[in-house]
């Protein structure tokens, strides 16, 4: 703590917003190994793992917006911080979707029944409004000179374009991001993880000036819940309707259009 305090007021914060975050992922993975433990029933399981790792995911999405404020003129510093979170993610959530467009697409290629579908989706929901409201409970505390729990309940519209647009980079993000992570099973867990943030990465720095490149329903509900409540329509068509078009594109693509894809996919998938 003392070595902390020596630091410079910006770089405590960094340091002070980083702790959080790592903090939040241990106390996920904890609770997910509990989980696994003491849960036996398969609905029961799905969603604490599903709102574990929602939660993990929400919560640590709302920091980064945070640190990627901290140092404007260093624009690799977030996409740097965005690529090693992921990587995190992808170590720490694995098994989970975390994501509604996720489930979706695993129930529609069979892969999920419906009930755990809805019961994983649920779980989402109700993950993404109580990070929200649990981030907004950290910031009031004031760690940092960022953590202003006022922000946390304020609308920052991310959306740069207009409805068209937005709708069309959202779901090619959608479409882009979840075929990708239909067809690299196949691929080594560690190459595949990183593989998977530098493509998130990627989206990130190619629409997040236009749209915030979310592709997650239940993450940009977290985040632009406020947003959600004023301009419930347009954030709705673009933060959900059009993900789960380009999941739904996604899918119609690889079994209808490219069948021998897909099916190559699905035999090495059972070998």
């Amino acid at each position: 703590m003392s070595a902390l305090l020596g630091l410079r007021p910006e770089v405590q914060d960094t340091c002070t917003s980083l702790g959080l975050m790592l903090s939040v992922v241990l106390l996920m993975g904890l609770a997910r190994v509990v989980a696994w433990q003491q849960l036996h029933s398969p609905k029961a399981h799905a969603f604490v793992l599903e709102f574990l790792a929602t939660f993990q995911l929400c919560c640590c999405t709302h920091e980064l917006l945070v640190l990627s404020e901290q140092d404007p003129a260093h624009p690799t510093w977030p996409l740097t911080l965005i690529y090693f979170f992921s990587l995190v993610h992808g170590l720490t959530l694995v098994g989970t979707a975390s994501n509604p467009c996720g489930v979706m697409m695993q129930m529609m290629l069979g892969g999920m029944s419906p009930e755990i579908g809805a019961v994983s989706l649920l779980a989402q929901l109700i993950s993404a409004l109580c990070s929200r409201y649990c981030i907004g409970a950290l910031w009031s505390l004031g760690l940092t000179k960022y953590h202003v729990s006022e922000r946390s309940f304020a609308c920052r519209n991310p959306i740069h374009v207009d409805l068209p647009k937005a709708v069309i980079i959202e779901t090619i993000c959608s479409f882009i991001f979840h075929s990708a992570l239909l067809h690299s099973q196949e691929i080594r867990t560690k190459l595949r993880i990183h593989l998977l943030a530098a493509l998130i990465t990627f989206l990130v720095y190619a629409g997040g000036g236009l749209t915030g490149a979310v592709f997650n329903p239940a993450l940009a509900l977290s985040l632009h819940f406020k947003c959600f409540d004023e301009a419930f329509s347009q954030f709705f068509i673009v933060y959900c309707l059009a993900p789960s078009i380009g999941i739904l594109l996604m899918v119609l693509m690889f079994s209808l259009f490219l069948p021998w894809l897909h099916n190559n996919h699905i035999i090495n998938k059972k070998e």
